[in-house]
């Protein structure tokens, strides 16, 4: 199996970095210092050479480094399917430009090429907040194993906030309505099969896993109604559906009213009802397998980004964590207050200290826990 992995890894100007530069071999990559330094900004940058807005889902304006700068650039070497190709991806303080081997290319083209999940914080109250947030979970789930589906994604959320323009104009010419219902019905069918394919990769890998951590039962619902498959389908409730959705002044129905429930397998609980333990057991054990389902899908293990996830697990689930990403063969980035947190993993990870200097976070190569006295 090819491994997927970054061998440099630059940022210039971004977030709390003016220029830090990471050497890397492939194995997981911990980042402990203290808290602000600037080790999560680490993690969002390598989330950057994804399609989409990264695991903060900020504005590129918002990732440059301020006052003095005006644009920020990401630049690393890219090992994948055993090619080697050098990825940019910079802003100008507005639009996100990708460079692949010095040509422009699309955010799609990137997700063809790297695959990357993460594990933040934020989501640990994934299980017990609102609808949305499940929802980009699966969808990122959906296009680490489908790139095209943040276009599906993309053409709906267009023909769907133009469709809801007129409804909250009180568009009564159904002539206006067909060709945005067309498309929102085409990149439906395309999101929901998307969806359900994800799901049942996910199922498959925790089937044939012996993880330590809580398999999860998972179970694709809709608010209200049952939403049609088929595109002919969704078009026909988008156009029946017209009158109720004018009195709310948005579509009722589609694939961005789905949600996406859990259930603790082994005891039949539901996600939300879990311990606050049990339900980050349970995320740390559906990010594995999607990275299990990834790397039988396509032939090699997706990056993952492991923010704080080891202050958050017992000293057992801890080694369990770091012996399942070893065999698993992918590179993790894990961020940590103290080196003592990653110490199980010996000598099978990069070490690296994160420090704010003067407001200007650095980062220095760590040889098992003893400063080898340089920037990486």
């Amino acid at each position: 199996m090819s491994q997927l992995f970054l061998s440099s890894l630059t940022l210039a100007h971004y977030r709390s970095h003016q220029v830090s530069k990471l050497k890397l071999d492939g194995r997981p990559v911990a980042l402990f210092g203290l808290n602000g330094a600037g080790k999560t900004n680490v993690l969002e940058a390598v989330s950057m050479f994804s399609p989409g807005r990264g695991m903060r889902r900020a504005a590129a304006a918002d990732m440059v480094r301020r006052p003095e700068a005006l644009g920020w650039k990401l630049t690393g070497v890219l090992h994948s399917l055993g090619r080697i190709h050098e990825v940019e991806t910079s802003s100008d303080g507005a639009a996100r430009q990708v460079k692949i081997d010095e040509k422009p290319a699309s955010q799609i083209a990137l997700g063809r090429i790297a695959r990357v999940l993460w594990l933040v914080p934020s989501m640990d109250r994934l299980w017990i907040e609102g609808a949305d947030g499940r929802r980009r979970f699966l969808d990122r789930i959906a296009l680490s194993f489908e790139p095209l589906h943040a276009e599906a994604s993309l053409g709906y959320e267009k023909a769907m906030r133009e469709r809801n323009r007129l409804l909250k104009d009180q568009v009564q010419d159904a002539h206006w309505y067909r060709a945005l219902e067309r498309q929102m019905a085409d990149s439906g069918e395309a999101i929901i099969r998307n969806r359900k394919t994800a799901v049942a990769k996910i199922l498959d890998a925790q089937a044939k896993s012996q993880s330590a951590f809580p398999a999860a039962e998972l179970t694709l619902t809709h608010a209200e109604v049952a939403l049609p498959e088929t595109s002919d389908a969704l078009e026909d409730a988008f156009a029946s559906g017209r009158a109720r959705d004018m009195a709310a002044g948005r579509a009722l129905i589609g694939p961005h009213r789905a949600d996406l429930e859990a259930v603790y397998a082994a005891k039949g609980v539901p996600a939300k009802d879990c311990s606050t333990g049990e339900q980050k057991a349970l995320l740390v054990s559906l990010i594995l397998a999607n990275a299990r389902g990834l790397a039988e899908d396509i032939g090699m293990p997706p990056l993952l980004l492991l923010d704080e996830v080891a202050a958050h697990l017992d000293v057992q689930r801890r080694a369990a964590l770091y012996d399942e990403i070893c065999a698993l063969g992918a590179q993790a980035w894990m961020t940590g207050t103290g080196a003592e947190l990653f110490e199980t993993m010996g000598d099978r990870a990069q070490y690296f200290e994160v420090t704010d200097e003067a407001g200007i976070s650095a980062c220095h190569a760590v040889v098992s826990g003893i400063d080898d006295g340089g920037d990486a």
